[in-house]
């Protein structure tokens, strides 16, 4: 186990140290170059995130007070079982399933089964698909008429509720799911388009766009990433192979095209010049898939490759974006919007952390 990741892991759980110091209340959003956290009251769509990272350092410390932590922050997050985003999934699979999980906690498990069935109504069996919903956050086309590929790993919260609960059609929804949004998102040379539009009465494809990239025809980095995330996660919970697939494909794509630092920019087609920001999130996200599509592989030449280029891309995080606080800084969060371009986000330091346990022993890469 090389000490860099060791050291990048113990960075991080300082900080996580003082991030449960900081908040009070409200969900960890994106911190400035203090360390200062802009927070969300009722956790936005990232709010699983922070509960997440303490489940994983309960994990990896048998710290009590980081799952004290996490079961706290779980329980703040049950009134969102009824909020009409298809974001749920990332709310309760990382905020509350994760515990059930890791830790066997029945609270948890609760809370994660009463966001998956809440959730589970919304689908729309003409679409194939559960919309984004007219409550989904920070996005500028909502509704039950817009879906996107960051819903994909979400799924997987079905999936682990269907064995749960034994309630078997959860299972079969997530997989409709994840198949419908191959034919929205996913382009046949293995880049990504993050969002699509649909008729709700009859499910037909409307158009293809993205509500964070470049242009509608670009990939943006985080959609690439989040399709590579969602396909190996849904893999791992379903074994269907085409799953894999699909994440192989989106993870080929982007180790062909990422920039020789492994870090991506922002969006893949935008213009580069000293000034473009790059996105360690998405970079973040990327090292977690590659782990486990590594891991799913049986070629052996090919996992060797997929879980270099996994080691590789967290050497880089650390070296150049991890600093001494356990900060994971140039996370670019919306650049159309200008917000937290160049900032630590939430979900890029959970991807990156839980990368790292993986890579120090503390987790199979395909436990969660």
């Amino acid at each position: 186990m090389p000490d860099i990741f060791q050291g990048a892991l113990e960075g991080m759980i300082r900080r996580i140290d003082q991030t449960g110091a900081q908040v009070k209340g409200a969900f960890p959003h994106y911190a400035n170059a203090k360390g200062e956290w802009t927070t969300t009251p009722d956790g936005d769509w990232t709010g699983g995130f922070w509960p997440g990272m303490c489940w994983l350092a309960a994990r990896a410390t048998a710290g009590a007070r980081y799952r004290r932590w996490a079961l706290e922050w779980a329980e703040r997050l049950r009134p969102r079982a009824t909020s009409d985003s298809v974001f749920r999934g990332f709310l309760f699979y990382y905020g509350a399933m994760l515990g059930a999980v890791l830790f066997n906690d029945p609270a948890a498990r609760a809370i994660a089964l009463d966001g998956a069935r809440n959730w589970a109504t919304t689908y729309n069996p003409k679409a194939g698909c559960f919309p984004l919903g007219d409550a989904a956050e920070e996005a500028t086309d909502v509704g039950q008429g817009e879906a996107s590929v960051d819903t994909v790993q979400g799924a997987a919260l079905l999936v682990w509720a269907a064995q749960a609960a034994n309630e078997p059609a959860l299972r079969e929804l997530a997989v409709l799911h994840a198949r419908r949004h191959v034919e929205f998102c996913i382009r046949d040379d293995g880049s990504v388009c993050q969002s699509a539009s649909f008729d709700p009465q009859t499910g037909q494809l409307l158009r293809r766009y993205t509500h964070k990239g470049f242009t509608n025809e670009s990939t943006w980095a985080r959609a690439q990433a989040w399709a590579m995330l969602g396909y190996a996660v849904m893999h791992q919970w379903t074994g269907e192979r085409d799953f894999l697939d699909v994440a192989l494909k989106c993870a080929d794509w982007w180790i062909v095209h990422v920039p020789p630092n492994r870090v991506a920019y922002w969006d893949f087609d935008a213009p580069v010049g000293p000034d473009t920001e790059h996105d360690t999130s998405a970079t973040a996200i990327t090292a977690a898939a590659l782990l486990k599509i590594a891991a799913a592989l049986k070629d052996a030449p090919k996992r060797k490759e997929i879980r270099a280029a996994a080691e590789g891309t967290v050497r880089m995080l650390i070296d150049g974006y991890l600093d001494s606080r356990g900060i994971l800084d140039h996370g670019c969060y919306s650049k159309r919007l200008n917000v937290a371009t160049q900032n630590e986000l939430i979900w890029g330091s959970y991807y990156l952390f839980e990368a790292l346990c993986v890579l120090t022993g503390k987790l199979e890469a395909a436990r969660i």
